[in-house]
């Protein structure tokens, strides 16, 4: 038996039960691809259930405004993913009268659905002949074969969709890629493989040679940015001044606190003397309260927050700026770090839609 067939073989057995495996619908399966890119399942899913709930087809999703579709998405991270999912479901409900496409053709038109995501929806809906190629296939056949060409260069890449294309099961390409998939998920982990239950093991060139650990081989050419946010906590009664962001930084559609960014990270004495933070509030800031500093890593991004509550009402406001009330901040989507000082601030009881 080759090396395909065992994973098969090996995922009829094994399979974790999941709901979007028991449909070639290709909105729902399109739902779960989107929803578990750079996501753990355990994560994901409760999301996939909620928006499955809330826009049981395209249709309605595409009529949600983007501040529902943000709000159900607060706490997965990498928001674009949902300001796409929202531009493709309007695309298919009006160009494609509220019918999935389920062709690699067809869905690499749309919009957030690239390479990998075509094969995955087009060989499990529609049972298309497309090898699927995401980090748990790269780390499968990279062990595998023993291949230390880096999944992240322009060789690799090619070099890994060519061997996956080959080893593809013509006849099963969605079962084929599910199989593969789930066995990178399950027994080939980036950590810890489970390779003494691996039925594999005998032919993996990585087992052979006791070089796990080293494969796959990525090149690290991602540079982090530090940056260092000071927010400002400014109440008028039972309301609380609040910004949407905008334009193409970070959290585009979500809401924070009046922010003011600076290169370095100022004492907390010197915020009342930064010019930005004088045009604000005038030359008569008064701190109330600095609370401790925290840390918000994202991809390529290391953030140095800073909350202080200011007595002072600003005497200039950005376009941006509004106050709500503190009863109605549960309808706002909210940056992880943003939604956990306010939910310890107003003490607030947690909310399950931002759970990790």
């Amino acid at each position: 038996m080759n090396f395909a067939n065992q994973l098969v073989q090996w995922y009829h057995e094994n399979k974790r039960d999941l709901p979007w495996r028991h449909t070639t619908n290709a909105y729902i399966i399109w739902l779960s691809e989107v929803i578990l890119q750079q996501t753990r399942v355990e994560q994901g899913l409760p999301y996939f259930n909620r928006f499955l709930a809330a826009y049981p087809t395209v249709t309605d999703f595409a009529n949600a405004s983007e501040d529902e579709i943000l709000k159900l998405w607060q706490g997965l991270g990498y928001y674009s993913r949902g300001r796409n999912m929202l531009k493709t479901a309007r695309l298919v409900r009006d160009e494609y009268k509220g019918n999935f496409p389920d062709t690699y053709q067809e869905l690499i038109k749309l919009k957030g659905i690239g390479e990998y995501t075509a094969a995955a929806i087009s060989s499990f809906a529609a049972n298309e002949a497309r090898a699927v190629v995401d980090g748990n296939v790269y780390r499968v056949l990279a062990r595998y074969f023993g291949i230390d060409e880096p999944i992240n260069s322009t060789k690799g890449k090619k070099l890994f969709q060519q061997l996956a294309d080959e080893v593809l099961n013509k006849e099963q390409p969605g079962l084929h890629n599910q199989a593969m998939m789930e066995f990178g998920a399950v027994i080939c982990k980036p950590k810890n493989p489970a390779c003494g239950i691996c039925m594999v093991r005998l032919g993996c060139e990585a087992f052979k040679t006791n070089a796990t650990t080293q494969l796959p081989v990525k090149l690290k050419t991602v540079k982090v940015k530090e940056r260092f946010f000071n927010y400002f906590l400014i109440t008028d009664g039972n309301r609380i001044l609040m910004n949407k962001r905008t334009g193409n930084d970070i959290w585009t559609g979500l809401y924070d606190l009046p922010l003011v960014e600076t290169p370095t990270l100022p004492e907390t004495h010197e915020i009342v003397t930064l010019p930005q933070v004088k045009a604000y509030f005038g030359p008569k800031l008064e701190i109330e309260e600095a609370f401790g500093l925290q840390k918000h890593v994202l991809t390529h991004q290391r953030l140095i927050v800073r909350f202080v509550k200011v007595k002072s009402k600003p005497v200039l406001f950005e376009p941006d700026w509004f106050y709500v009330d503190i009863e109605k901040l549960h309808k706002l989507a909210l940056p992880k770090i943003i939604f956990k000082f306010l939910t310890n601030f107003f003490k607030f009881e947690n909310n399950s839609l931002f759970s990790n």
